[in-house]
């Protein structure tokens, strides 16, 4: 993990599953200088209940999951991943501005 620090700086907090409950949360705090969000499911909740977080995160991976090369992990070096992986993003991104845009009404013209 302290390797991990050195690579993602900008990192500044964690989200996780409450199965990470405990003395994780201090030691990413001490060590790693990172705040180790846990996200729990509510006390009153019965059967299955998305929660919030952790469904943006899971969105985010199934949207990436839609690009072919990032189907499978054939990529040898980490910075190639990354760029895979903010090359699918951006399309994906200028796909939905383009899509916004085709539906907007043309402005009207003043005559």
């Amino acid at each position: 993990m302290p390797a991990a620090k050195n690579h993602f700086r900008e990192l500044a907090c964690i989200w996780a599953d409450g199965g990470y409950t405990g003395h994780l949360t201090d030691w990413t705090s001490q060590h790693l200088g990172v705040i180790l969000d846990i996200v729990r499911r509510s006390d009153d909740a019965s059967g299955f209940q998305v929660l919030p977080r952790r469904w943006v995160v899971e969105r985010s991976f199934a949207w990436l999951l839609r690009s072919r090369r990032l189907v499978r992990d054939y990529e040898r070096r980490t910075d190639t991943s990354e760029s895979v992986i903010l090359w699918s993003m951006t399309t994906l991104m200028s796909r939905r501005l383009a899509a916004r845009r085709q539906h907007r009404p043309a402005p009207s013209r003043a005559t």
